[in-house]
């Protein structure tokens, strides 16, 4: 490895090729973030020079790693660029734009400096080769080539590929060099163009870390990023990726046209996870790799755990785990699309990707890409049941407004319990670990909670817009028979397209619905904004009809009548024949909650009741107790729940004690999973049983039956 700081004039002075991969990803740099911060940067060093001609200033640019490539005899040197695509390709616009707006001002000598920084001389260009010095092989290759070649005047407009950002990049530093070149006047544009020139050559510095081609180049690219955009964990993973697939002897571009499935604007839409964006592509790899750990993984983890994943756990050739995670974003993006068209009859897995994304949650997104895993023998019935379930637990803590920041780690070890449960044991298993949560940040709540709650909750200031319209859709699409998750017999479901959201009684009422006192006027506030008080229509009213009146020719519920066909619309006619007021409101929050409990069933007998005291009070409890009980038969093996250790096992030996894979022997669970992990764990969370539960739940079990036997 050679490191050294260079200046532009020694990077890119000799004939060669520098050579982006194909697997690195596109040209992210902009206007406000990178372009004109480096135009300021280069402005001050040009005019440091011409203020004083003997300085000698210096801007630093950061890193670049290039690694050589092995070429025939009598070829180009040529370097693969590692790390720092950006900045050179920034560079090498920059220098053309320049040399552009010089050869135009008739600044020969130094335009024929520029451009030797940019092509190779036609002597070293073979066949149809093109000559530039910097070669693109990703999907920014036609928009480089064609306006690093078009000659000047350069019509942008007309570009085949001008709203790509590296023409824009041109155009942008064109504008900017010919403003400030002629700003001056024509005496001066020989000067500053001479000042400029050794400004970009010169007063620019970059550190170059030189590799050959045997050396490992992914190291030093994990630990550096690129000016100003930071690398996505979806960089760093396709970059792992293909140095793995080169060291499989793997046809690289072949498996990047093939099998690399992120390089499309789909994958590149930013996603709202809390309140920090992150790319689709890197948000689905940290879903994908949920799915198949079951452990929680933090974004910023994302690349690391997969690291891990591939070198400890996977078990496949990088090639082979490649086809699956096509596969997979392939379905992930079918339901992403599918969701998003607002007339079409949505399977169970799709509505729950819309009502997901209503609601702005992400947690479930795992468990469906672990039920449609490649290879899964978890059949359409059992899958749609345990969609079902799940999103019923989080639809209705988002209904009560509860937390949800506890989902993502009970999702991921949902899966990680789960994955070795039989298909016909699957939707039970999970029924019982989803009603067996009792704690605040995770149980499922009740039909009376959920009744009580939405009886007197001001909806429309508590929740986005959203999500508040997916819950009235819901209510809607109840009405015209989609119940829980099975389909309607006939009809369709109410189309999504973002119907507006009515208050019946209106936000300003006092005009056409007076009250007579103070106490009545807190009462009718108090029930505007309530589910009762909410509709959605397909199309907006005016406001003179919005805050008019109810009933009469022209009234409200005259309106709906004759411009609505909304099956909620209809009941509301219905129920408010003779006016429209607080009883009617509570009477209608009432059927609206009873339609949303109906959407989103709990298994018959489930409260959703909170525990007073975590399990982990009951410190007294011993595996000796539960095998003494007959709760633990002798011989039991408990598995490790955890992803590296997923493989260790322990036996329930006669005396209570527990028996590991390697012989050793623990009075308690902490005691084995502590040995296992070589640190502090909660063995009763650690292991599970034979039917994918957690030991913890057997001594809720064996505590229960004391406690009835007590009382009784």
């Amino acid at each position: 490895m050679d490191t050294a700081v260079r200046t532009p004039l020694e990077v890119f002075t000799m004939p060669q090729h520098l050579v982006v991969p194909l697997f690195q990803r596109p040209y992210v740099w902009e206007q406000d973030n990178q372009w004109v911060p480096l135009w300021q940067d280069v402005r001050r060093l040009v005019d440091l020079r011409l203020a004083n001609p003997a300085a000698s200033p210096t801007h630093f640019l950061g890193a670049v790693v290039l690694q050589s490539m092995p070429g025939q005899m009598g070829s180009l040197q040529s370097w693969s660029i590692i790390d720092g695509q950006q900045r050179l390709t920034t560079l090498q616009l920059l220098f053309d734009a320049a040399a552009s707006v010089f050869e135009a001002a008739g600044v020969d000598q130094v335009t024929g400096q520029l451009e030797a920084l940019t092509q190779n001389p036609i002597a070293f260009v073979q066949g149809e080769d093109v000559p530039l010095k910097l070669r693109h092989s990703n999907r920014d290759r036609e928009a480089y080539d064609e306006i690093m070649l078009t000659d000047p005047p350069v019509a942008y407009p007309a570009l085949n590929h001008a709203s790509s950002l590296i023409p824009r990049a041109h155009q942008y530093f064109a504008e900017q060099i010919a403003s400030w070149t002629c700003e001056a006047g024509d005496e001066m544009v020989a000067v500053r163009a001479n000042a400029l020139a050794n400004a970009l050559t010169q007063s620019l510095q970059i550190v170059v870390i030189g590799l050959r081609a045997d050396e490992n180049s992914q190291e030093i690219f994990e630990t550096l990023n690129a000016r100003g955009t930071p690398l996505t964990a979806a960089d760093l993973i396709k970059n792992f990726v293909f140095q793995r697939l080169t060291a499989e002897g793997i046809d690289t571009h072949m498996a990047y046209r093939d099998l690399w499935p992120f390089d499309m604007k789909f994958w590149e839409k930013e996603i709202s996870v809390g309140r920090y964006p992150i790319s689709r592509s890197s948000l689905f790899l940290n879903q994908w790799l949920v799915s198949r750990v079951g452990e929680e993984i933090g974004p910023k983890s994302t690349f690391t755990r997969f690291k891990h994943y591939v070198e400890h756990e996977a078990g496949f050739p990088m090639a082979t785990l490649l086809r699956s995670i096509k596969d997979q974003a392939s379905q992930y993006q079918r339901w992403t699309e599918r969701a998003a068209d607002p007339h079409a009859e949505l399977s169970v897995v799709e509505m729950c990707v819309y009502r997901s994304q209503a609601a702005e949650i992400e947690a479930l997104k795992p468990v469906l890409l672990w039920l449609h895993e490649p290879g899964s023998e978890v059949s359409p019935g059992p899958r749609d049941k345990v969609v079902a379930m799940l999103e019923s637990w989080f639809m209705r803590r988002a209904l009560l407004r509860l937390s949800l920041g506890d989902m993502g780690r009970v999702v991921a070890e949902l899966i990680g319990v789960h994955r070795r449960i039989a298909d016909t044991d699957l939707v039970e298993s999970i029924e019982r670990s989803l009603t067996n949560l009792n704690a605040a940040s995770t149980y499922w709540p009740g039909d009376e909670e959920l009744r009580t709650a939405l009886a007197a909750d001001a909806a429309y200031r508590r929740f986005r817009r959203g999500r508040l319209r997916m819950f009235l859709e819901a209510v809607e699409d109840h009405y015209r028979g989609y119940t829980g998750s099975t389909p309607s017999a006939t009809g369709t479901r109410v189309a999504r397209v973002g119907l507006p959201i009515e208050h019946l009684m209106p936000q300003s009422w006092a005009q056409h619905w007076p009250v007579s006192n103070l106490a009545e006027e807190v009462e009718r506030e108090s029930h505007i904004h309530r589910f009762g008080n909410l509709t959605l229509l397909t199309a907006t009213l005016n406001s003179a009809v919005s805050n008019g009146p109810w009933l009469g020719e022209n009234g409200k519920r005259a309106k709906l009548e004759r411009h609505d066909v909304l099956l909620m619309n209809r009941r509301i006619r219905e129920l408010s024949v003779d006016g429209w007021s607080e009883k009617e409101i509570d009477h209608r929050t009432s059927d609206v909650a009873d339609a949303l409990i109906a959407t989103w069933r709990i298994p018959e007998g489930h409260i959703g009741a909170v525990s007073t005291g975590p399990v982990a009070g009951l410190p007294e409890t011993s595996t000796r107790e539960l095998v003494a009980s007959g709760l633990l038969p002798v011989g039991t093996v408990l598995r490790a729940r955890y992803g590296q250790w997923a493989d260790r096992k322990c036996e329930v030996l006669a005396t209570g004690e527990l028996l590991t894979d390697d012989g050793k022997k623990f009075s308690t669970p902490s005691g084995a999973g502590h040995h296992i992990r070589k640190g502090a764990t909660n063995g009763w969370s650690f292991w599970e049983l034979p039917d994918g539960r957690r030991l913890s739940a057997l001594r809720t079990e064996y505590h229960e039956t004391h406690r009835t036997k007590q009382e009784a």
